[in-house]
């Protein structure tokens, strides 16, 4: 494993525990070289998801591009790093455990954004937005309405 903080490629690891999902493993890793700590998480890996875009084209379901678009939704919000990492973790088991291993980006998108509104509402309304491409200020006016009334 290799060392976020200086690329050594030399890392023990420390510890190693189940972690809250109980469906990975979390390693506590020393660097070597420079001596920081970091954590890692280890997941068994089956079949890989793939994930069908609007296009009909297919790709392997990348973690990173669900986390980026919950960071940016979550900016400058009262939200934890843990609380997205249990959010995506969620959504992921969810996928995961589903009988198709052909997933379409709507059905991760819903999943996405019902998850947020339970968690933060302007999260959720700023992913929405994206998501939903709404093309002018009716259409979110509608989005918010919708909100308000559940």
């Amino acid at each position: 494993m290799k060392c976020p903080y200086c690329n050594a490629a030399d890392t023990k690891v420390i510890d190693s525990r189940p972690a809250d999902d109980n469906c990975s493993i979390r390693r506590r890793r020393q660097c070597e070289s420079c001596g920081k700590r970091f954590t890692t998480y280890e997941k068994l890996e089956t079949m890989p998801l793939m994930v069908i875009k609007k296009d009909d084209s297919r790709e392997v379901y990348d973690r990173s591009k669900i986390e980026a678009g919950i960071l940016h939704s979550c900016h400058k919000r009262p939200v934890s790093t843990q609380q997205i990492n249990a959010l995506i973790d969620e959504i992921e088991n969810r996928l995961f455990n589903m009988e198709e291993k052909e997933i379409p980006t709507s059905l991760i998108g819903e999943l996405v954004m019902e998850k947020l509104k339970g968690l933060d509402e302007v999260a959720y309304v700023r992913f929405a937005s994206v998501y939903r491409e709404f093309k002018d200020v009716n259409t979110f006016m509608e989005e918010l309405r919708k909100l308000l009334k559940q």
